[in-house]
């Protein structure tokens, strides 16, 4: 494997055993690895990241895994969008040094691999993991497992799954891991969702009419000191319900670092956070309030 033509080609690896001498030959040279973990099925949203990781650091690894253990759905993880070959295409024209594509085996490499053991204060109790039972603890025990195979200096996650930010900004601070983690802005389809690897699954309406979803969410941002905490949910709630083929699965006002509900007069560093269901099809969003 040649680091001198990093620049000019991107390396596929499969395995462990290829991709960690990769990552300690880049460091003994100095240079700063930046990473983008993904379950593929990339869109503007990843590449985003992707280019943020690329301005910061020498090389960039993005991997694409669709972790099993955080799916509390089996239907849903058989119907999550899987497509290696385009995603491999977009990443080589954005300059990506290296796409780590693993194996199940390869992230859990024997039937006795433990779930991670953490924590994490609360961050899991509220919204999607009161939805979503074991989302969590499976997810952050694949971020940790590539955090440890990639050894990133800085890695990059997008602000659509603040849940999931949050909890992985507190896992790195509770295992102390030397990874700075970049937090992203939401990027958002031309009529304001939330893109998402799930909107491939949209019909052409359903699309068109997610727009609903952001649109209740800025209309609750502007309403936020006038109407009560439960005027607000109820009016997000409503809004998104009178959609055709829309409806709500939560609407959650919390603390934008504890995720925590929050009450009438409380009303500072708060957040609007979403799911709801279009079709067969889940989708998440949030906003900041204040």
């Amino acid at each position: 494997m040649n680091l001198g033509a990093i620049y000019f080609s991107m390396e596929i690896i499969h395995t462990i055993g290829i991709l960690q001498p990769y990552i300690n030959e880049c460091k003994a040279r100095q240079l700063q690895v930046g990473f983008v973990p993904t379950m593929g099925a990339l869109h503007e949203g990843h590449l985003s990241l992707i280019r943020q990781s690329l301005k910061e650091n020498d090389i960039t690894v993005c991997s694409i895994f669709v972790n099993p253990t955080q799916f509390n759905n089996t239907n849903d993880l058989a119907n999550y969008p899987r497509t290696i070959a385009s995603d491999i295409q977009l990443l080589e024209k954005e300059g990506c040094a290296v796409v780590f594509i693993p194996n199940e085996n390869e992230i859990y490499p024997s039937v006795s691999f433990k779930t991670l053991s953490i924590d994490l204060q609360d961050l899991d109790k509220n919204m999607e993991g009161k939805y979503r039972p074991g989302h969590f603890t499976g997810m952050v025990t694949v971020v940790k497992r590539l955090f440890e195979i990639v050894q990133p200096h800085k890695a990059y996650f997008g602000k659509k799954d603040y849940q999931q930010l949050k909890i992985i900004q507190f896992m790195v601070s509770y295992f102390k891991l030397p990874i700075q983690i970049i937090a992203c802005e939401t990027l958002r389809e031309p009529n304001g969702l939330a893109m998402s690897s799930r909107n491939t699954r949209l019909s052409a309406e359903q699309r068109k009419n997610a727009e609903v979803i952001y649109r209740a969410l800025l209309n609750a941002k502007q309403n936020f000191f006038t109407l009560s905490i439960t005027q607000l949910k109820n009016r997000i709630t409503e809004e998104i319900n009178s959609c055709k083929d829309f409806k709500v699965e939560y609407v959650e006002i919390a603390d934008a670092n504890s995720l925590k509900p929050i009450i009438d007069n409380e009303k500072i560093n708060a957040m609007a956070f979403v799911a709801c269901f279009a079709g067969e099809v889940r989708l998440i969003d949030n906003i900041h309030l204040s």
